[in-house]
């Protein structure tokens, strides 16, 4: 066998992680920004630092809604009824009234658009019975979802020293809830939300501006202002966290600030698509001379648009592929190095299949490989 090496393309890229960090600043104590698509980090600063989310971590409570709708186990008509506890929560509320039923889909608005903590303890009593069981089942799912370093203590974000989430976290987050549910995702995007006669607007300004489509805002004192936010332009998402700004006109402007900064120094290149026939390879002793191979995946890089670096693809193969050959069989890699994050490996498999050939075929093969060297 002969390992073979076939310098496919030539590209150009700049790892952004150089690029990015050196150029922008921003007052946040913590901040990251990520594409959604290829997951490369724009900027961060503090990304790990574990913190209180505030509000941010009602995302958590409100996955737990979309994954019991989506599973359909809870429907939007349900009710849940509003307990005392409930009721006599601090902070921001969806003003609900003790003993009152109200459906999912209002404690939804409730909690993404009016940030209500009431609300969230009336979920929270309805699917777990309590917030201290609510809270532990969000433990569970957090470690599904890979939010290491999330721990959770009630379903509002009302300050505790053991509910502590990161910013890296919260983009995780926010990007399954996005590609997850994308059947309610729409509810992040409404601007407004009247219950009881009390009419609250959204506290993420930015909706509409920028693409922008989502998430949700938080605050405490001893932390300051955050956002978890993303955004969509040209079919491009990126998702921002960011945490410890010092008012609502700060945490507007710098998330608008380095949202737009992503857009513009940045693209996505898509370097094969799915199913794309990449090349094909010589077959020894099959009916056809050679296979072609395909990917099962799209192989897409965030670049700079303006600087670049060189960026290779190469195919790497054992040398003759043998008979008979199937139909998504893994005969090949394609290797694709790319300055500062080192090579990754991507199979390719045969996209039809070769069966061998008849014994005069191999006869005939035979003689002519001997004749000429050739197969």
């Amino acid at each position: 066998m002969k390992r073979l090496s076939i310098l496919l393309v030539l590209f150009t890229l700049y790892t952004p992680s150089a690029f990015a960090f050196a150029a922008f600043e921003t007052p946040a104590t913590n901040a990251i920004l990520i594409d959604a698509d290829t997951g490369a980090i724009l900027y961060a600063k503090n990304p790990d630092q574990r913190m209180h989310p505030s509000s941010m971590s009602k995302l958590m409570t409100v996955y737990m809604v979309f994954d019991r709708l989506k599973k359909g186990t809870l429907h939007l008509t349900d009710t849940f009824p509003v307990s005392e506890n409930a009721w006599r929560k601090q902070g921001s509320k969806m003003f609900v009234h003790v003993g009152d039923q109200v459906s999912v889909g209002d404690l939804l608005q409730g909690i993404i658009v009016q940030s209500g903590n009431d609300a969230c303890i009336v979920i929270a009593e309805g699917l777990s019975g309590s917030e201290e069981a609510f809270a532990e089942t969000l433990n569970e799912k957090a470690k599904e979802l890979g939010l290491t370093n999330s721990t959770f203590r009630n379903a509002t974000g009302w300050p505790d020293p053991n509910h502590l989430m990161t910013v890296r976290d919260l983009t995780i987050l926010a990007n399954h809830l996005i590609k997850d549910f994308p059947e309610y995702y729409h509810y992040f995007s409404q601007k407004d939300f009247v219950y009881n006669g009390i009419h609250q607007e959204n506290r993420n300004m930015l909706l509409d501006r920028l693409g922008v489509d989502g998430l949700k805002t938080g605050h405490t004192e001893e932390v300051g202002y955050g956002i978890t936010m993303s955004g969509k332009q040209n079919g491009r998402r990126l998702i921002l966290a960011m945490n410890g700004l010092s008012g609502t006109k700060e945490r507007a402007s710098e998330s608008e600030r380095l949202l737009e900064y992503g857009f513009l120094n940045f693209d996505n290149v898509t370097i094969f698509k799915k199913d794309a026939l990449i090349d094909e390879v010589p077959v020894w002793m099959g009916k056809e001379k050679t296979v072609p191979l395909t990917i099962n995946q799209n192989i897409i890089f965030t670049v700079p648009k303006n600087d670049a670096a060189k960026i290779k693809a190469t195919l790497t193969y054992d040398s003759p592929v043998k008979a008979p050959v199937k139909q998504g069989d893994h005969i090949a890699n394609l290797v694709v190095s790319v300055p500062g994050l080192g090579d990754k490996t991507y199979p390719l498999v045969a996209a039809s299949s070769d069966d061998k050939l008849s014994l005069l075929g191999k006869m005939i093969a035979n003689t002519t490989y001997y004749l000429t060297g050739k197969m």
